[in-house]
């Protein structure tokens, strides 16, 4: 929930761990030109509205940095003109606006994008959260907090890393993807709603969302699995609570979502400790985690529990994993009745760095006209 729409500042601080660009990425390429007549904007290579108020409020912030840099310097560090129209490609390897962080690792992207285009350098999640509050948290690898902050310009409102994305390698990560279709609600208009009628979400954001972070961050430092998994199925437990206590109510889960959970604590409960643990984004889409050891048995489970459709699609992507035999007494209770086709596939991955440089020409989505390859 936000205290400020326009500024996008949060009503409680939050936690995250940014996924491995290897699996999951966005890739943007920006181009400023005095050849160009106006600003464009391309987004999985269909045009889109480059108007949009969030994205206008990152470029205006990034070149207000670079006039304020250019100022203070005998040279003009990047020659670029902040006058010259921009042209910008973006494309997602991953569904758009199904719950799986689509803005968060597009405005990310973005603002990185154009603060190296423009020469700017320095603090950038406060940049990244005027286009998507959790963008300010992808800015950065591993583990990472967005602090509240006090000050009503949100100068406060930034991104900390909390441990490096090499802090727990043991640490996997499986998107259990279900739908790739966009939300009937987003995650904008869903999160307002419950501000303006949960009083659940009230309570969670003053009292318990401050101690369970002191608690998270201390999990993830000492690298405890049990309380690190178990709080993470808790919270999201709580967050899909308020989107129920809201008026009228929001349902970002649905009925696989649910069969998930149960067969994650049927798991769980079949070895006697938190061998892995759910969290639901915005979205019906699992996030599973989990450490390098139980992925391939749970792996296993998954795909005994909903078995893939024969569509010759892979439904294992990401990093390899590894085959397993399950035991029978696990398979009596764990995979109780198998509904096949209902997960679409399965990515697995892990912690990754915030946004890297892409140097190879050949990946770039604009061309030397400024077009995308499609349009050119």
């Amino acid at each position: 929930g936000k205290r400020d729409n326009d500024l996008i500042l949060p009503i409680n601080s939050s936690l995250s761990v940014t996924l491995h660009q290897d699996q999951l990425k966005t890739t943007t390429t920006a181009a400023a030109s005095r050849d160009f007549a106006e600003d464009r904007l391309w987004l999985n290579g269909e045009e889109a509205d480059v108007g949009h108020a969030r994205l206008q409020a990152c470029l205006r912030e990034v070149r207000r940095l670079a006039r304020k840099r250019r100022g203070g310097s005998a040279e003009d560090v990047a020659p670029l003109s902040l006058s010259y129209k921009i042209h910008i490609a973006t494309e997602n390897n991953f569904p758009t606006a199904a719950g799986l962080a689509s803005s968060a690792a597009g405005y990310a992207c973005l603002v990185s994008a154009l603060a190296r285009l423009y020469g700017v350098e320095g603090e950038l999640s406060e940049v990244a959260r005027r286009g998507s509050g959790s963008a300010c948290r992808s800015m950065l690898g591993g583990f990472v907090q967005w602090q509240r902050g006090e000050r009503p310009d949100g100068r406060d409102s930034l991104a900390h890393q909390v441990a490096p994305e090499t802090h727990w390698p043991e640490l996997r990560v499986l998107v259990l993807v279900v739908s790739g279709e966009k939300k009937q609600v987003g995650s904008t208009a869903g999160m307002q709603t419950s501000v303006d009628t949960s009083p659940l979400l009230k309570h969670r954001a003053e009292v318990v969302v401050p101690e369970r972070l002191a608690l998270m961050m201390r999990y993830i430092r000492e690298r405890d699995f049990e309380g690190f998994g178990k709080l993470t199925m808790q919270d999201s437990n709580q967050f899909h609570a308020t989107c129920l206590d809201t008026f009228p109510p929001i349902f970002y889960l649905n009925d696989l979502s649910r069969h998930i959970i149960a067969l994650a604590h049927r798991f769980n409960a079949h070895h006697g400790r938190t061998k892995v643990a759910y969290t639901f984004d915005a979205g019906p889409n699992a996030f599973i985690f989990m450490l390098a050891d139980t992925v391939s048995e749970f792996v296993e489970v998954v795909r005994r529990s909903f078995p893939p459709a024969a569509n010759g699609d892979q439904f294992v992507r990401g990093l390899p994993v590894g085959s397993a035999s399950l035991p029978e007494e696990l398979l009596t209770a764990v995979v109780t009745e198998p509904v096949p086709g209902a997960v679409r596939y399965i990515l697995h991955t892990k912690p990754g760095p915030g946004p890297q440089l892409v140097n190879d020409p050949s990946q770039h989505l604009l061309g030397a006209d400024g077009l995308p390859g499609c349009c050119t």
